[in-house]
């Protein structure tokens, strides 16, 4: 997998990396990752000065790229191994599906607002990644057809969890995902055991609305 890494760039990904590790990011496939992705692909033009600092910044039709220590703890809470097939839930700018691409076999990315996910495919496919599939669509219902899934990773808040990823959950599978108000959520990792779910609670988080026939009717 090709990745266009600037070298003007370099010092302030790699002091990002040191700054995520104080804050306890220690898996080295993570850290490996959010050093072979590009952020400042991944942000527009006005804010890319911004891109290496440990903060959400914004992307557009009311949409943000997400804290980079965010992405590093869903990442790290997965310990994906390479062979999984992985459904993410909000595309967005498309940063987490090529830190996920680095991490696992395949990954299934579902956006609703088309112009996002085009930005998203041309940055990806300047990064060279070719195991990702893109759909546009509602993402709280999941993309049942390609599933049964490793792991899904939510996006955005939700007032619960939609049921649709539940199901599409493999055996054993491992979803993670914001649920509470439209402003302050829980992120929450949900285990599949048979027709069982376990579920714990890993922090507190913000994220933008998960709009959807099983989330919020609008942003």
């Amino acid at each position: 997998m090709a990745s266009p890494v600037t070298p003007q760039f370099t010092a302030a990904r790699r002091r990002l990396i040191e700054e995520l590790r104080g804050k306890g990011i220690s898996d080295l496939s993570v850290l490996r990752a959010l050093d072979l992705t590009p952020r400042h692909q991944f942000v527009p033009s006005g804010v890319r000065h911004r891109a290496y600092e440990d903060t959400s910044l914004p992307i557009g039709n009311g949409q943000t790229i997400s804290q980079p220590w965010v992405h590093a703890i869903y990442l790290q809470t997965l310990a994906l191994k390479g062979d999984e097939k992985v459904l993410e839930i909000g595309t967005g700018s498309g940063y987490q599906t090529v830190l996920l691409a680095h991490l696992c076999r395949f990954v299934y990315s579902v956006e609703r607002i088309r112009p996002l996910l085009e930005t998203a495919r041309d940055a990806m496919t300047a990064c060279g990644v070719r195991n990702v599939s893109l759909l546009c669509g509602d993402g709280t219902r999941g993309w049942p057809e390609n599933g049964p899934y490793d792991a899904i990773l939510v996006s955005a808040g939700s007032p619960e969890v939609p049921q649709p990823l539940r199901d599409q959950l493999a055996e054993g599978g491992r979803l993670i995902v914001p649920v509470g108000g439209r402003e302050d959520q829980r992120l929450l990792e949900i285990t599949r055991q048979g027709d069982a779910f376990s579920q714990r609670e890993l922090s507190a988080v913000r994220f933008v609305p998960l709009v959807g026939e099983h989330g919020w009717e609008s942003a």
